[in-house]
């Protein structure tokens, strides 16, 4: 790989690093956040706004990359996502904090989405294995080291942080992208599917909304439930008439639609090893976000040592083989967390986590390879961003779903002991100390209940992955 082409790795690698660290930082935040503004119970919005956002501009910035151009279209993401961390910060109120954690939500769209394109653009199959190792290292570090700088930040600084040292790597990534991206020249008069875009916005906007929705408010849950239907009927109708879809429906085939599966799957599983391992480590072992991070180290580095053999691996087994063995892994690394204990040690818990990293490697990694490739460059965009809206509608859901079934068991473990009063924000606050080792324990048995989820759902993975399409370029 020349120096250009490292240069422009790098500036990739910063900005997708950034992207994903804000998508899950907040949870190794989320206890000082939850004392510093006062508000326990919009907690999920925090995590759950900034993936709604990024999941409804994620395929609409795909189709405008193919149309404007990979890097334009790229840059002023960066740009939008950079504007929302310094609001971020600057934040008052949690009512601002959500707010503001939407408009960074709606810059990660681009980065996620084009990053990715622009990578299958740029790069051959080698050294896409030796970027995305990187990328896909990055992802792991932002949501499972990540919480390392995430802490230390918090103990050292403030939390605000978190979202003010995005701006100096932002505008660096920026700088290099401008300096040294060179791409073919974009469609003369492209034709925009503005009522694409709005019906698919509603759509998931109202599939997100309607699922968050749900715990609260069961009715109004259901409504947007309808309202989803009704505007994915209608997408489709208008996909299939216009001259510039923003998902060609063509892309949705069989192939597609297995890939996208369990690309979901896998993100699920990731975005709650990314935002309850943290959580168990500091609430139920009692250590700091820093320690909690530097524990969760082993991941990232065995997601970074597959990730680089994995060009090697496609061009020597079939990929369904490659995602089957990977899949067998994310059971084996679950399971293990069932087995923890209320007072398991830390470093057993350092050990268990060590081996999703092989896991994710292999099905998120061999998954992307399939999508980059399967396409030609006019439309490569928007598969991408399908790809990426599947990953970022799983974290969505993912911490939306498991966020309640978090809420309801601690609520019935708490109920089941007659505690008349008390919440989980008295634990965070300590204004029950009386109580505080049971509550500790309804945590513990609230994300007991998490961890089993996550076999069930690596166990779906392993039998969907024998229907996976084989790997063929399409450049």
């Amino acid at each position: 790989m020349d120096k250009t082409k490292q240069k422009i790795a790098f500036s990739f690698l910063i900005a997708i690093f950034l992207a994903a660290f804000e998508g899950v930082v907040v949870s190794t935040a989320a206890p000082v956040i939850v004392k510093s503004l006062h508000n326990f119970k919009m907690i999920s919005w925090i995590f759950s706004i900034f993936l709604l956002t990024s999941a409804i501009s994620t395929p609409i910035y795909g189709k405008l990359a193919d149309l404007y151009g990979r890097k334009r279209i790229f840059m002023i993401g960066i740009s939008i996502f950079l504007f929302g961390s310094l609001l971020a910060g600057l934040s008052q109120t949690m009512h601002q904090l959500i707010i503001f954690r939407g408009i960074q939500g709606i810059g990660a769209g681009a980065i996620f989405t084009i990053g990715f394109t622009m990578i299958g653009d740029i790069f051959t199959l080698e050294e896409r294995s030796i970027i995305q190792g990187a990328i896909s290292t990055i992802w792991g570090i932002a949501g499972l080291v990540g919480p390392l700088l995430g802490g230390f930040l918090i103990d050292y600084l403030s939390w605000q942080w978190i979202f003010f040292i995005n701006i100096p790597f932002g505008l660096l990534s920026v700088y290099i992208l401008a300096k040294f991206v060179h791409e073919q020249k974009p469609a003369t008069n492209p034709k925009i599917d503005y009522l694409g875009a709005i019906l698919l916005s509603i759509a998931i906007g109202s599939l997100l909304y309607g699922v968050m929705s749900l715990d609260e408010n069961f009715y109004l849950g259901v409504i947007l439930l309808v309202i989803t239907l009704i505007s994915s009927i209608l997408f489709y109708i208008q996909e299939a008439r216009t001259s510039e879809p923003i998902v060609p429906l063509f892309i949705l085939n069989k192939s597609s639609i297995i890939v996208n599966i369990i690309t979901f799957i896998s993100s699920f599983i990731l975005i709650a090893c990314s935002v309850y391992l943290p959580l168990h480590i500091q609430s139920i072992m009692g250590y700091s976000a820093t320690i909690a991070g530097i524990s969760l180290i082993g991941t990232s580095i065995a997601w970074f040592m597959s990730s680089i053999s994995i060009a090697k691996l496609m061009k020597k087994y079939p990929t369904n083989i490659i995602v089957m063995f990977s899949s067998l892994i994310l059971i084996f690394s679950s399971w293990l967390l069932t087995q923890l204990t209320i007072d398991t040690p830390l470093w057993h818990l350092s050990i268990y986590v060590f081996f999703f990293g092989f896991g994710f490697s292999g099905t998120l990694n061999t998954l992307t390879f399939i999508v980059q490739d399967s396409v030609k460059y006019n439309l490569r965009g928007a598969a991408v961003g399908l790809n990426m809206l599947t990953r970022t509608l799983a974290q969505t859901i993912g911490v939306t779903v498991l966020g309640a079934v978090l809420n309801v068991s601690t609520a019935d473990f708490i109920q089941a002991h007659n505690l008349i009063n008390i919440t989980m924000q008295d634990f965070y606050d300590n204004t029950a100390p009386q109580y505080h080792e049971l509550l500790r324990q309804a945590l513990f048995y609230s994300l007991n209940n998490i961890y089993y989820i996550l076999v069930g759902s690596s166990i779906l993975c392993l039998i969907l992955s024998y229907f996976v399409p084989k790997h063929q370029s399409q450049k």
